[in-house]
């Protein structure tokens, strides 16, 4: 009875599958790496956005003028309505429904007074 070898050059499913997994495992190792040095360096990176953020709004602070603010702009050219504030806003629907109850009410007494 004659027993099939294999060649020694020729790739086995488990073989294959053993090759894909460590380069899977390499591929994880190298990320867990990447990752582990974005933690190591994150307090940093925040220190400095902090201080570019600071020193931005320092900055902005210093440069800002009410000259610049549209809202204290009294030019022709600012023809823009104002988008009117939400206290007014409120107070004109109630303002609203307090006319259309009292004509509502006119005309429910005129209904019954004048018999229409």
């Amino acid at each position: 009875m004659a027993m099939f070898r294999r060649s020694p050059g020729s790739v086995t499913p488990f073989r294959q599958r053993r090759e894909e997994l460590a380069r899977r495992e390499a591929e994880l190792r190298d990320g867990l790496e990447k990752l582990e040095r974005m933690i190591a360096e994150a307090p940093r990176a925040a220190r400095r956005r902090q201080e570019e953020l600071s020193v931005r709004a320092r900055d902005s602070r210093l440069n800002a003028s009410v000259e610049q603010d549209k809202r204290y702009r009294n030019d022709a050219k600012s023809t823009s309505r104002r988008r009117p504030l939400r206290k007014e806003r409120r107070e004109g629907r109630l303002l609203f429904l307090v006319l259309v109850i009292a004509i509502a009410v006119v005309v429910i007494w005129l209904m019954s007074h004048l018999h229409f």
